[in-house]
């Protein structure tokens, strides 16, 4: 092994690269900044919307995220904490935005999922889950929000254990029902209990104090009674944690706090260092991997352009899988087979960034200005590498987008372009409807929100969206969407997606398409990838 390849392996040993992912309101963003404070990557915290005069969370950057207090697109945050770099990514927790999260979820090793204390699990919820379990991803559980009244904490254990068919290992357990909590027992040293005491407006961390054991029972008599009980009964059916079945996603270890008031949060930042998995080999496309001692190779998996309205570039978010990235070096474009240049390299934290000289397996990298990159790109240096293609979800929504100003048209084709690159929204066209008038093409209608915001405030191009009557997309080729056009019988309309080129056949409903199947029965109707599935 070559001393770069030693460099590499080590390095990546230290790295720690996790999604954070919940069901919409369960606390994503408050939790992820609340881990940055604990790391001391930040000073204080903020309220999701910046109340009392404080600025809003850190990875909350987008004016539309301000405003409604919610996350609608990733984002990265790098700290370090114990001797380990942490690559923290931030996911949209809105179903409308799963094409996002999921491809933020190809660029992880690991995943916090959060439950919220009084709804259990959510349906966002478990379909993440069920990507984190396909794609082979450890999930660390955190249930949230056990400073206001919820449900029991065995229940919730329960509810995981039969929806999730995977054992809940507590780590930490709450002493007192959800709403009156008085402390947690880490599991690992029951012989104490861990006392908060919030700070004003939960800016800091909380005070934490170690209570004896005795001296809980004292003062806290029915309450660790029960909890000590609860333990007892988890242990004697085997809930104890497993580091070989967590990586194997045979169980979760589960930790309880309130990310708000930062109760528990210091053991759930402290785990992600001792067990969340270091980087390892990537899959390859066409079978095979990539090991982490090989040379350079990363994964683009999401693309963002005017991040700082001072700059209006646009940065491709990569991961690094294999070997050491430096800036400045010169790779392979995957797709192209072309040279790309890395002149421009930041390390991200939110919004804010400085630039990077080298990275590591599992670091992220916003490569800036690299208008030639793609979400699902792989880039290499010496040996070739492939990794699988990020997936595209069938669409469920469709809107015709024009430029409320003509004279803006310019600025319109370059502002759909860019949201198309970034994965915003599909967008379809037509000889029919031109370039002027195309289709954009969304899993939820949020989506069109961010485009109409976006236009309007980076693009200086406001739109009018003229919503289709179509809720179903169907793959097709040359010859079926021939035969759409010229049908008499069916509603419908066959479009081009300009990202791939790929010829789509869309229908109000399936009683339509079965009609069309009908119609012309040599006709290809393919189904897509459905973001429920």
């Amino acid at each position: 092994m070559s001393a770069g390849s030693q460099w590499a392996a080590s390095e990546a040993v230290r790295r720690r690269t996790f999604a954070v992912i919940s069901h919409p309101d369960a606390g994503k963003s408050t939790l992820t900044e609340a881990l940055a404070l604990h790391a001391q990557a930040i000073t204080e915290a903020g309220a999701v919307h910046g109340k009392a005069g404080r600025r809003g969370v850190a990875s909350d950057w987008m004016e539309m995220e301000k405003a409604r207090g919610i996350s609608v697109t990733s984002a990265v945050l790098q700290f370090a904490h114990r001797g380990c770099v942490l690559n923290l990514l931030d996911t949209p927790g809105h179903a409308d935005f799963s094409e996002d999260t999921y491809r933020v979820l190809a660029a992880v090793d690991c995943a916090v999922m959060l439950i919220d204390a009084a709804k259990g699990l959510e349906e966002q919820t478990r379909k993440l889950f069920d990507v984190c379990r396909h794609r082979g991803i450890p999930v660390i559980t955190f249930v949230n929000k056990w400073d206001r009244p919820g449900r029991e904490a065995l229940e919730l254990m329960d509810e995981i254990e039969r929806e999730f068919r995977l054992k809940p290992t507590p780590v930490t357990w709450p002493v007192g029902d959800a709403g009156y909590l008085r402390g947690l027992i880490d599991v690992r040293d029951p012989g104490r209990m861990l006392r908060y005491t919030r700070t004003p407006g939960g800016a800091h961390e909380a005070i934490e104090e170690t209570v004896p054991a005795e001296q809980a029972a004292a003062e806290d008599g029915a309450d660790w009674d029960k909890a000590a009980e609860e333990l007892e009964l988890l242990g004697a059916d085997g809930a104890v944690h497993d580091q070989e079945g967590f990586l194997a996603g045979r169980a979760t270890p589960v930790f309880f706090g309130a990310a708000i008031s930062n109760v528990g949060v210091r053991l759930l930042l402290d785990a992600i260092v001792d067990l969340a998995p270091q980087p390892g080999p990537r899959e390859l496309e066409g079978g095979g991997a990539r090991p982490v001692d090989a040379p350079f190779s990363g994964l683009v998996f999401k693309v963002q352009a005017n991040m700082d309205p001072a700059h209006r570039d646009r940065i491709a978010f990569m991961r690094v899988c294999s070997g050491i990235f430096e800036r400045g070096m010169t790779v392979t474009r995957a797709a192209s087979g072309k040279p790309f240049a890395t002149k421009y390299a930041h390390s991200v934290f939110g919004q804010d960034r400085s630039m990077v000289d080298i990275a590591y397996p599992g670091d992220v990298v916003g490569l800036v200005n690299a208008t030639a990159l793609r979400v699902g790109d792989t880039l290499y240096a010496d040996q070739a590498a492939v990794f699988p293609p990020m997936p595209t979800f069938a669409p469920e929504h469709f809107a015709v987008a024009r430029p409320v100003d003509l004279g803006r048209s310019k600025q319109f084709r370059r502002g759909i372009a860019q949201l198309d690159e970034e994965g915003v929204v599909q967008v379809l066209v037509s000889d029919l409807r031109g370039d002027q008038a195309p289709v954009l093409a969304a899993v939820g209608p949020m989506q069109f929100d961010v485009v109409s915001a976006r236009m309007a405030g980076e693009f200086s191009s406001p739109v009018k969206l003229e919503t289709l009557p179509y809720r179903l997309a169907r793959a097709t080729d040359t010859a079926g969407a021939e035969a759409l056009n010229r049908s008499r019988i069916v509603k419908g309309e066959a479009l081009t997606r300009i990202r791939d080129k790929a010829q789509l056949a869309l229908f109000p409903d399936r009683w339509q398409a079965g009609s069309f199947e009908r119609e012309f029965p040599d006709a290809r109707l393919g189904h897509l990838i459905a973001a429920h599935d």
